[in-house]
């Protein structure tokens, strides 16, 4: 007998927002313009890094990297929620859905490790500012993208290895209009105690680790600037870092939400639980695009600049 050799459906059956199904058509227009503005945006801020010498640096360097992350997340939701939303064509493939989940959980883990690369990028700006070309090179940039990246698909590819060896028979309908790990082991009809502990540990070394050390970084980041003698300076080193803390709490406050939901919210409404689950994969790549070119002059001359031949 083979390892997966196991009863698994052919496919799953994705969930739109229970109770709401006659309003999908309706929900679909907003969620196409969700999608338009965390492609759109996340787009033009990569090609303005690119093409604007100005934003050669770590700074912005690394906010192209959380662009790519978020366009690369809303890729990998866009057809099962758009097909959902606006066909009513609710099956996934089982492997398709394993692949989607996959990728899901990576970039998601991506972004939390580029939100850490880009704190770090501040507290040496801020703190060891005559360094900070020296220490933020742009081989160092490259490898820490690399090791974001590698750290993202081997720390999560057990996660379909594990999921293909549970049975399935229970339900071949999940909660949500893309496939996520906790949500497709509740279909399992096996012991789940080894994905349970490999997922917290997942999100306890990464994640966890991740927040910590971000949180480490602005403690001594404020400290450093509570010893700037002028009220001045502080404020504009602590403006530095407006658009950073507001991507982070983007980022982190769903995603505590939607874990506090499904930890302490068994006997909430199913219709929270998916409203959460959509606030955190959908909310940061509309939101942070938003945020930098609002609070960083320097990426909004640039887009200036950028499109101002087109309205000539």
């Amino acid at each position: 007998m083979g390892l997966f050799n196991v009863s698994h459906p052919a496919s799953f059956l994705l969930t739109g927002i229970p109770g709401l199904e006659s309003s999908h058509s309706w929900l679909a227009g907003p969620l196409c313009v969700m999608y338009a503005v965390a492609l759109g945006g996340n787009t033009v801020i990569l090609q303005a890094v690119r093409v604007e010498p100005s934003l050669h640096e770590p700074m912005y360097y690394f906010l192209s990297m959380l662009s790519f992350s978020d366009v690369a997340m809303s890729m990998a939701t866009l057809p099962t929620v758009l097909r959902t939303f606006c066909l009513n064509a609710r099956s996934i493939a089982f492997d398709a859905c394993l692949i989607q989940m996959f990728l899901i959980h990576s970039f998601s883990m991506m972004e939390s490790g580029i939100l850490l690369a880009m704190s770090f990028d501040r507290y040496v700006a801020i703190c060891d500012p005559l360094h900070y070309a020296t220490v933020l090179t742009n081989g160092v940039i490259a490898g820490i993208g690399v090791a974001v990246t590698a750290r993202s698909f081997i720390t999560l590819f057990p996660l379909p290895f594990l999921f293909k060896r549970l049975p399935v028979c229970r339900s071949n309908v999940l909660s949500h209009s893309y496939c996520l790990h906790p949500d497709m082991m509740k279909l399992a009809c096996a012991d789940i105690t080894i994905n349970s502990i490999y997922g917290l540990f997942v999100l306890v070394s990464t994640f966890g680790m991740d927040m910590f050390f971000i949180f480490l970084s602005y403690v001594l980041i404020l400290r450093s600037v509570m010893a700037i003698a002028s009220r001045k300076e502080r404020l504009k080193a602590l403006n530095t870092c407006v658009s950073h803390i507001l991507a982070v709490l983007a980022f982190y406050v769903p995603m505590i939400g939607v874990s506090v939901v499904h930890r302490f919210g068994k006997h909430a409404p199913r219709y929270i639980h998916v409203l959460m689950s959509n606030v955190y994969l959908f909310v940061p790549p509309v939101l942070n695009p938003l945020i930098y070119s609002a609070k960083t002059k320097e990426i909004r001359r640039a887009i200036v600049r950028m499109f101002r031949p087109i309205r000539m």
